[in-house]
């Protein structure tokens, strides 16, 4: 029996939007970034008060790391592991209870005022558990190769503790937490954007008919820059004003956007859903080579460095994962429609507006309520055109 067999047989009594978790879970995902952004900016602005126990700041980095990314990690692991492994998806019950774990996390830690923080905390880290146990579970029974996937899926479980404990005063290093959750989700888009963005861009040149000039697809230099990057960030992690991270952190960058040109990307401009993948990957370098010089020459702060590289290349490239396995999973045609563009340019032109915002002579709260606005209208726009999607059979096409 094939894949796709197995996976409508094992969900033929499921209502459809539970027949594969990335069909809930990326909903969640994209809602919860415009709700955190909005709310964020709110508070910041003085608008209101939010009802939660730890620093509003905190609060904001922890849900858009843990919470927000955690929803769209939890998707894309439920979408590829059948790919992976050949074995069927996740559907029904399941599928619903691991969305209401995470839905249940989200309002504990937003209403910490009158829920105990502790419960927050433990129902966060149960659904990466979950996640985790999940992956591992099909990764081993099918013998797959993908099993540093579940390192990094274990350590950012890790990752989320420490944060917790940093939030509720237990730790010495109250940023740990969160750079090493925030490490840890580049090296997933240095391994698997590094993986996808080079053989779609291949199959799409192949398709066109251009054969030559394809995209070097992973050698040793791409494993040689994946253990660069991987060692900056550590040492970013360990100490973030360490110039030797610093340098670490340009060199990585910088053999980043050498990684990035052997991909022929502007080959692809003509098709949004690929070009936007080489467009969103861009944000990585750039934002390490930020890093590393706002923490030697402060031209920039390093926070502009730092959303260069969430609000940049971790909102920008979810987007372009989402948007890309939404329409491939539920049979729609692999094309960007208007819709899906302006979606690329809200969210890519959110994070350029946040990361420019000291640099510009304008008011910068309002600044950077336009760019918190613009970036959470791209998400906006994907729950409107992509959640039908996922919850609704394709024209011409069964429910399964």
């Amino acid at each position: 029996m094939s894949t796709a067999a197995a996976a409508r047989g094992a969900g033929a009594g499921s209502p459809l939007w539970l027949r594969g978790g990335y069909r809930l879970l990326f909903g969640c995902g994209a809602a919860w970034a415009v709700i955190v952004v909005t709310l964020w900016v709110g508070a910041l602005g003085g608008r209101w008060t939010l009802p939660i126990a730890m620093d509003p700041l905190a609060w904001h980095q922890h849900e858009m790391l843990f919470g927000y990314l955690g929803a769209v990690i939890g998707g894309f692991v439920s979408a590829a592991m059948p790919n992976w492994t050949g074995r069927p998806t996740v559907t029904g019950w399941r599928v619903a209870a691991v969305g209401g774990l995470w839905l249940a996390a989200r309002l504990a830690i937003l209403f910490s005022v009158t829920v105990p923080p502790l419960v927050g905390a433990a129902l966060d880290t149960l659904y990466l558990l979950v996640l985790l146990a999940y992956a591992a579970r099909e990764v081993f029974v099918s013998g797959n190769r993908n099993k540093p996937i579940l390192i990094i899926l274990f350590l950012f479980a890790v990752a989320c503790v420490l944060d917790h404990a940093a939030m509720l005063g237990a730790l010495a290093d109250p940023a740990l937490g969160v750079h090493m959750g925030f490490a840890l989700v580049l090296l997933l888009i240095s391994l698997i954007g590094g993986r996808i963005t080079p053989a779609f861009t291949r199959n799409w040149l192949m398709r066109q008919r251009k054969g030559e000039g394809l995209p070097t697809l992973p050698n040793r230099f791409d494993m040689v820059v994946i253990g660069m990057t991987a060692l900056a960030l550590a040492a970013w992690v360990a100490g973030p004003a360490n110039h030797v991270a610093a340098g670490l952190l340009i060199a990585a960058g910088a053999l980043q956007f050498v990684r990035l040109a052997r991909w022929a990307g502007l080959k692809a401009l003509s098709d949004p859903l690929v070009f936007v993948l080489h467009l969103s990957y861009a944000w990585l370098p750039a934002g390490l080579i930020l890093l590393g010089s706002a923490m030697l020459y402060p031209l920039l702060p390093v926070s502009s460095a730092v959303h260069a590289l969430g609000a940049g290349a971790m909102g920008a490239m979810t987007l372009a994962v989402m948007t890309r396995a939404t329409r491939g999973h539920t049979g729609r045609p692999i094309e960007a429609d208007r819709a899906t563009v302006l979606i690329y340019i809200l969210v890519h032109a959110g994070a350029l507006l946040r990361v420019i915002a000291p640099l510009l002579p304008f008011d910068y709260m309002r600044v950077i309520a336009a760019a918190g606005g613009l970036w959470a209208a791209a998400f906006l726009l994907f729950l409107l055109v992509y959640v039908p999607m996922a919850v609704r059979p394709a024209p011409g096409a069964g429910a399964a």
